[in-house]
């Protein structure tokens, strides 16, 4: 007779089941040659490459990254309700455009990114909340099959409610890793990442590349051990919703 044989669990099984939780990290402000390019595209793991469009390493970023297996989002520069549109570097959608140049604007960036699946907002806390950019950033992106990231520059921002109107798939950022650039500010923001896996099924993070670059790069690699333990790192395609909550 056989006694609780049927209570030992299945390792392999319990593994899966572990492995449900999904962790999605993307890394802003590719393009520019920036600081910390090299380390973050030799982490182990798969993660979403945000790209700037019409700098000097641009395409060339992109295609290390697809080269790399990564998905690639155009990092779009938008304009912030603080701080100097001369920051955004080329091609930014500012809200003082004309609804044709906001709509040339954003296709040219698309195009000027090869293997582009998607698109994040660079800064954007004033654009992100302007009804009538926003409305023409998802018909493109309705148009074209693309992908949105809400980077969640503002709690007001309204690309979530407007994709979900109109089908267009879209995720949301749910922590910065590295809004301040001292390693002791981007591991505190690593153990609130942890925190939030345990919560969650789905965590979406990001980092940059630039200042703060090797020291995020270096947080993330000493981290994904344990990180994936519990979750499955996943590219940003994989966290989609596809109606407003």
């Amino acid at each position: 007779m056989h006694t609780g044989a049927s209570n030992v669990p299945i390792p392999s099984q319990h593994a899966a089941e572990m492995k449900t939780k999904k962790v999605a990290i993307v890394i802003d402000d590719f393009g520019n040659n920036m600081d910390g390019t090299k380390e973050m595209m030799d982490l182990p793991i798969l993660f979403t490459v945000a790209v700037m469009p019409f700098l000097p390493s641009s395409k060339q970023d992109a295609q290390l990254a697809h080269d790399k297996g990564h998905e690639v989002i155009l990092h779009l520069p938008m304009e912030p309700v603080r701080g100097k549109k001369s920051w955004l570097g080329p091609g930014a959608i500012t809200t003082d455009l004309s609804n044709d140049e906001i709509h040339k604007r954003i296709v040219a960036a698309i195009e000027d990114i090869p293997y582009v699946i998607g698109i994040n907002n660079h800064m954007g806390s004033k654009a992100t909340a302007d009804e009538r950019v926003m409305k023409i950033l998802v018909e493109i992106c309705k148009e074209k099959n693309l992908i949105l990231l809400d980077s969640r520059t503002t709690p007001k921002s309204l690309i979530g409610k407007l994709a979900g109107q109109n089908g267009v798939p879209y995720s949301e950022n749910q922590l910065f890793f590295d809004d301040l650039y001292t390693y002791s500010h981007i591991s505190k923001q690593m153990v609130k990442f942890k925190k939030l896996i345990h919560q969650r099924d789905l965590v979406i993070a990001i980092g940059h590349v630039g200042p703060p670059g090797k020291k995020t790069a270096q947080v993330i690699k000493e981290a994904i051990p344990i990180i994936q333990k519990e979750a499955a790192f996943v590219p940003i395609s994989q966290t989609m919703k596809l109606n407003a909550n």
